[in-house]
């Protein structure tokens, strides 16, 4: 059976493309790489300049009305991890630009973690590498 080397991108669907793609610039520093248009959808893929990380956000012409909610069957949240100490930095970024966000809560395998929701209400976790022990303590 053929292994799975790594994950390759993650594509989620939007109500308002622009808007969604200004969000995730501003708040993930993903940049716009691809700009698409197929039969009845029109998709932007943006990408992590540093890690490559790559989210695609598609419009539908024809969609569904409902707004995104994780207790339907389908995608739960997503979960982006960054450098340890980085969660701090992000908070402060989520509150200079307005965005409603969880406190900063320790996992329990002892990350830093906050939440907070897209312009689609899609749940975003940012979770913090652990903090490297000190060998002398």
């Amino acid at each position: 059976m053929p292994e799975i080397l790594a994950f390759h991108h993650l594509s989620l669907s939007v109500t308002d493309l622009g808007r969604s793609t200004k969000w995730y610039q501003q708040l993930l520093g993903l940049e716009v790489v691809a700009e698409l248009e197929g039969k009845g959808f029109r998709r932007n893929r943006l990408r992590s300049p540093t890690s490559g990380l790559t989210i695609t956000l598609t419009v539908h012409d024809q969609r569904a009305s409902d707004i995104f909610d994780e207790r339907r069957p389908g995608m739960d949240h997503v979960a982006l991890l960054v450098g340890a100490g980085e969660v701090e930095d992000l908070k402060r970024q989520f509150e200079a630009l307005g965005v409603v966000h969880s406190e900063i809560k320790t996992t329990a395998a002892g990350a830093a973690m906050i939440t907070l929701r897209d312009p689609d209400n899609i749940q975003i976790e940012v979770l913090g590498e652990p903090q490297p022990s000190d060998p002398a303590g």
